[in-house]
């Protein structure tokens, strides 16, 4: 569980410290598969990006309950079921068992950006299984690798986008970093080397 004692420091709460947390988000995006450090080290990448993201006018879903109620009162955010939260937190390691919001034609943007807490996530091509991206934002081709993720996530995540321009965002996160992959972003899994 994410609480406010524990991997949270008072700084993140700082808009300075947001707004540097937000524009490594931003930097993320434009670059999918780019592994990026965490502005502030001694919180959680998945609660930093939260507490940049979030506020009284956005919804959040919880349903492994990983927030404490502590945090929960500091984000000032709405609770919301899976199927209709703009946000979504879940541990990457256990299977998809909901179908987010994708938006609509009329508002695409209002597809559901999904934080997924994973193990490790790598440079090199030595974790559990290896992701290659292509698409916006990437010359050719990148890799990563990543522990800790169901690959269920990544088959779910084709249906889910695979409407374009409807469809969801994914922020994968360990510890101390993130990466993003935008619905735009193209990903085929393979065995890590």
């Amino acid at each position: 569980m994410l609480n406010e004692t524990i991997n949270c420091s008072p700084d993140i709460w700082q808009p300075m410290r947001q707004q540097q947390v937000f524009r490594g988000l931003l930097d993320s995006f434009s670059y999918p598969g780019r592994i990026t450090p965490c502005a502030d080290h001694e919180t959680s990448a998945c609660l930093s990006i939260l507490i940049a993201l979030v506020d009284g006018e956005t919804t959040l879903a919880d349903p492994q309950q990983l927030l404490s109620s502590a945090l929960w009162a500091r984000l000032e955010t709405h609770p919301c079921v899976s199927e209709k939260a703009a946000f979504i937190l879940l541990d990457g390691a256990s299977e998809p068992d909901f179908d987010p919001c994708i938006g609509t034609l009329d508002a695409p943007e209002t597809g559901a950006t999904i934080l997924l807490r994973v193990a490790a996530l790598h440079h090199d091509l030595t974790g559990n299984f290896s992701l290659h991206l292509s698409g916006p934002g990437i010359e050719s081709t990148t890799s990563i690798s990543v522990d800790g993720l169901h690959p269920a996530w990544i088959a779910a995540r084709q249906e889910w986008v695979s409407a374009f321009p409807l469809g969801v965002d994914f922020v994968l996160c360990d510890e101390h970093n993130f990466v993003a992959m935008p619905r735009t972003t193209q990903i085929t899994m393979g065995d890590a080397a």
